[in-house]
């Protein structure tokens, strides 16, 4: 994550175009969510990948939804599942231990790559969580290392809520049909935060930042058709289904002229706008 450029080297530096916008939501008088360690985690190389991005600015709305419904579902499932740790999977420069009203008690756990776990601990030092962090470098496609780290945690965890914000797209198929298995194998894993998108959303995403990421090495690829079904296969079943497009007009972060479409969608037939309305959503997954 130290390359001086505005290009994408590696998909660690997404991370930072997505602290940028949180940075962006928590500086407004009405934020959503206040982030405080967003412009510092992004740096100005997260300002130059964001303006190096095709209408960067103009899909800040889905990020920043994204990360306020994440914001809500954690809290709740915390509290109404009485969820004793939390598995952030490709934590990235995310700051909810820090910024988020969580018991001290509560067992925060952030995987990511080494260099990106070093650049956060790097920034965020002096800054207190509010609960018990631990950080730990790995490369989650190391099979043999992320099935020792989940067996680890799983040993001392009674609930377990796994959150993986902005990770699945990133992956195929097959990696991400191996990580569900491996995560529903501890029995305390019962709760699998994600974002996922659609066939149609991927085309659209690959028309914007597509290329950008994919130069970078981070190409866009898991958008499945089935949608919440294809986790069924390894252990897990829709739990809870938010609509991006839905949360942002209830949050009122949402794209120009988004009411107008709205209308216009009604009339569609009930099949068209139930397509739409999953196109991207954030998914809260229990065990089968």
């Amino acid at each position: 994550m130290s390359d001086a450029s505005g290009q994408i080297q590696h998909v660690s530096d997404t991370a930072r175009w997505v602290a940028l916008y949180r940075a962006m939501e928590s500086e407004r008088p009405d934020a959503l969510f206040r982030d405080p360690y967003a412009r510092k985690l992004a740096g100005e190389r997260g300002e130059r990948i964001l303006a190096s991005l095709p209408k960067g600015l103009a899909w800040a709305w889905p990020m920043i939804v994204r990360t306020a419904v994440l914001d809500e579902l954690i809290l709740r499932t915390i509290e109404r599942d009485r969820v004793d740790t939390v598995l952030n999977l490709a934590a990235g420069l995310d700051a909810r231990p820090y910024r988020l009203p969580l018991a001290s008690t509560l067992r925060w756990v952030e995987a990511d790559f080494p260099d990106v776990i070093a650049y956060k601990q790097e920034q965020l030092e002096g800054e207190q969580p509010v609960c018990v962090l631990e950080r730990v470098g790995i490369d989650l496609t190391d099979v043999g290392r992320r099935r020792a780290l989940f067996s680890r945690i799983a040993a001392t965890s009674r609930h377990t809520l796994v959150v993986s914000e902005g990770l699945l797209v990133y992956l195929t198929p097959a990696q991400v049909a191996a990580l569900a298995s491996d995560l529903a194998a501890p029995a305390p894993f019962r709760w699998w935060l994600i974002d996922l998108g659609s066939p149609r959303l991927l085309k659209m995403l690959e028309k914007t930042w597509g290329r950008a990421v994919a130069a970078g090495n981070a190409p866009l690829q898991f958008a499945p058709a089935e949608g919440t079904r294809f986790f069924q296969a390894q252990g897990w079943q829709e739990g809870e289904f938010r609509s991006m497009w839905e949360e942002s007009l209830r949050l009122k972060r949402t794209m120009p002229l988004a009411r107008v479409w709205n209308v216009i969608a009604k009339l569609y037939p009930k099949s068209k706008r139930e397509e739409f309305r999953r196109m991207s959503g954030v998914v809260l997954l229990a065990r089968t």
